[in-house]
């Protein structure tokens, strides 16, 4: 029900193992997934969204965001854990920082959506979720860019070509979450 409150998973209800089990499982799958990418300046096309959106659905609200914010923390220290091996505080403040900020606030919005029932046993439901959450991101990461190149650039360079890409990936996310819920686990 749309009024009803947990995660897919249910990690919030696990031990603590289980939870710290997840979010390094969590980190690794993220991580993974910005090693699979297609060069472009200043952002590159990877397949983190789809990343972050699964994470956020299976998990929860909390787990996820949990979860991001260790990857991000990993990438803070400097290890290659996002797109291309880069890590580093350089990071945070370079073009593509506004997609990076927006991850754990997405993260958020898809897990308490999906909690709220927006999950596999309503796939329109769960991607309108997916692609709200790519929206924002592609808004926040746009407007960070524009410092850096103007806003006409910002939206040239790093929404536009994002489009279709980031409206499969939501797609991808809410038939993951689809399947399993066929499958009785989600």
């Amino acid at each position: 029900m749309l009024s009803q409150s947990r995660s897919p998973l249910r990690l919030e209800s696990r031990s603590l193992g289980i939870q710290i089990a997840a979010v390094v499982l969590g980190t690794i799958v993220l991580t993974l997934s910005s090693y699979v990418i297609v060069p472009m300046y200043p952002v590159p096309v990877t397949m983190q969204t789809y990343a972050i959106l699964a994470v956020a659905a299976l998990y929860g609200w909390r787990m996820g965001t949990l979860t991001v914010l260790a990857w991000l923390g990993q990438a803070a220290i400097g290890m290659p854990v996002l797109a291309g091996g880069t890590g580093g505080l350089a990071v945070f403040a370079g073009p593509t920082a506004g997609y990076i900020i927006a991850w754990p606030l997405i993260t958020a919005l898809v897990g308490w959506l999906v909690e709220r029932g927006w999950n596999g046993h309503r796939p329109l439901l769960a991607l309108l979720a997916m692609l709200t959450a790519s929206a924002i991101c592609l808004a926040m990461g746009a407007a960070w860019l524009s410092g850096f190149v103007g806003v006409e650039k910002a939206i040239a360079a790093g929404v536009l070509p994002f489009l279709l890409g980031d409206a499969l990936k939501s797609a991808l996310a809410a038939a993951t979450l689809m399947v399993l819920a066929r499958k009785g686990k989600a």
